[in-house]
């Protein structure tokens, strides 16, 4: 049987074995020198609100409005999605009441945006959603109404990004929203705080040009994190800071972390352990020879508790799958023959290896974990790619499977069977089941337990590759960003669909 085009994300020079700490010996934490102390190379000036009122929304010029969403069930739990990976950062919702069968005609397009280039996903706070992409030689921020589409407002600004490796280039950080502000971190790493309900500019940095960080291979693509005050991000300067915190309101930098790792595309997650609060960072990018790995840092001061070595040895490998913390455990992985390692944070907040799983290489998408197992989608690339189950306790793989299923795709007057599946998909747990995106746009209804994988139900929602910004599910409606062509011509495009049960 036929398979479409393999997708990849870089060529691996050579494979070498993985740089990491096996031992995992906590002597080496505590025998390191005093941290260094970083001072803040360009403190914004503070341009504030100017007190204007908010607009009210109004048509979108590239909006295509197709059907009303249904009302919400009257029982219906619903949440807020106000950065990558949802309200708890484990990309797991809470919401209830869901569509729940797919076929081809559920579920219905509400409405479509016709978007530029970009690998983001929107934020949702309330009647407002926030999306970063770039148009012409614009990064574009849009504010629009969740449920019409509706534009309240946009705000531009220059960019001259252009990717190493010919994906697109467009931002790869999605927005952050904080009560009545939003953040959002583009491909250039520029960093804007914006007033939520005007779109005004209330600070902005250069954060590479600021800490001398280098472009890396694919741009800035980690989400930044609001912890408390702190707007907390994998700046990756050379020598340090590798993770700056800024004073959300000023923009300021309150502390920086670390001085060995660049920036990668995982994004900082918080957790609180042994009941402390703290935020783990997965780093490591554009660096010879590679080097990333965990940090564990208290958020009050910057102090970094411990630090774990875990990236592959090709240069051109990326540390990209965002930490999964189980309650004072944290998993990592990457692939490029590395796999994924099980830490346990003791009481003092060191750290030991409770397991190593060299299979369980997860590229881009983030483990997911319930019942006592981990479900997510190794492999580096499109063919190699699966879907496995691990078990907490040891590491040890209880299934994995590679969906396939035949779809039959017409291009101009050729039509030809093909051999499809999930490939490097994203899965959330939501209302009782798995709810699964893959790369071409299929959306899919799981039910994974240890005994196995059970298709539920399944339709194709975009005929699209590159479909790998995770899907964001707010008040019953489900937002997939198309970020290429589709296979019936339909331009990139942010899609909302109506995911709301009756």
């Amino acid at each position: 049987m036929k398979r479409l085009p393999e997708i990849l994300i870089v060529a691996v020079m050579a494979v070498l074995p993985v740089s990491c700490n096996p031992a995992g010996t906590r002597a080496a934490d505590k025998a390191r020198s005093a941290p260094k102390t970083f001072v803040d190379p360009a403190p914004p000036e503070l341009q504030g609100s100017s007190g204007k009122a908010a607009p009210e929304p109004r048509p979108h010029p590239d909006i295509q409005f197709y059907s009303e969403p249904k009302p919400l069930h009257p029982d219906a739990v619903t949440h807020d999605w106000v950065s990558f990976l949802g309200p708890t950062h484990n990309a797991v919702s809470t919401e209830t009441h869901l569509l729940e069968e797919l076929d081809d005609t559920q579920p219905k397009l509400a409405w479509a945006l016709r978007k530029g280039t970009s690998y983001t996903s929107p934020a949702i706070q309330g009647e407002y959603l926030v999306y970063l992409h770039r148009v012409g030689n614009v990064e574009r921020v849009e504010c629009l109404h969740p449920e019409s589409g509706e534009l309240y407002w946009q705000f531009e600004y220059p960019t001259d990004y252009r990717d190493r490796y010919g994906y697109n280039n467009g931002p790869r950080a999605s927005p952050v929203i904080d009560g009545d502000r939003v953040y959002t971190y583009g491909a250039l790493a520029q960093l804007h705080a914006l007033e939520l309900k005007t779109g005004e500019v209330l600070w902005k940095r250069n954060i590479a040009e600021e800490f001398k960080a280098p472009q890396d291979f694919f741009g800035i693509s980690n989400t930044p994190l609001v912890e408390g005050d702190l707007l907390i991000i994998n700046v990756g300067a050379p020598g340090g800071p590798t993770v700056a915190a800024f004073d959300k309101m000023t923009g300021k930098m309150v502390w920086g972390a670390g001085e060995e790792w660049g920036p990668s595309y995982a994004s900082p997650v918080p957790a609180v352990i042994h009941g402390k609060r703290r935020v783990f960072v997965f780093a490591g990018g554009d660096s010879r020879p590679p080097t990333g790995g965990l940090l564990s840092i208290d958020p009050a001061n910057g102090k970094v508790d411990f630090t774990y070595p875990w990236r592959s040895r090709s240069y051109e490998s990326v540390n990209a799958s965002t930490p999964t913390v189980i309650g004072n455990q944290v998993l990592i992985s990457a692939t490029y023959k590395t796999g994924a390692v099980l830490l346990d944070i003791l009481p003092d907040l060191s750290r030991e290896v409770l397991w190593t799983n060299f299979d369980f290489d997860l590229h881009f998408t983030t483990a997911v974990h319930k019942n006592g197992y981990l479900y997510g989608f190794d492999g580096r690339n499109e063919p190699d790619a699966g879907l496995s189950c691990i078990r907490l306790r040891n590491g040890e793989r209880v299934w994995r499977v590679e969906p396939e299923w035949k779809e039959t795709v017409t291009t101009g007057s050729r039509s030809r069977e093909v051999t499809m599946s999930t490939f490097r998909g994203w899965l959330m747990p939501v209302d009782g089941r798995f709810l699964a995106l893959g790369e071409w746009g299929h959306l899919l209804w799981l039910d994974l337990s240890p005994d196995g994988y059970q298709e539920l139900s399944r339709t194709w929602l975009v005929k699209a590759r590159e479909t790998w910004a995770l899907p964001v599910l707010s008040r019953g409606l489900l937002y997939v960003s198309q970020n290429t062509k589709s296979l019936d011509g339909e331009p990139p495009r942010l899609l909302c669909f109506d995911f709301r049960g009756r």
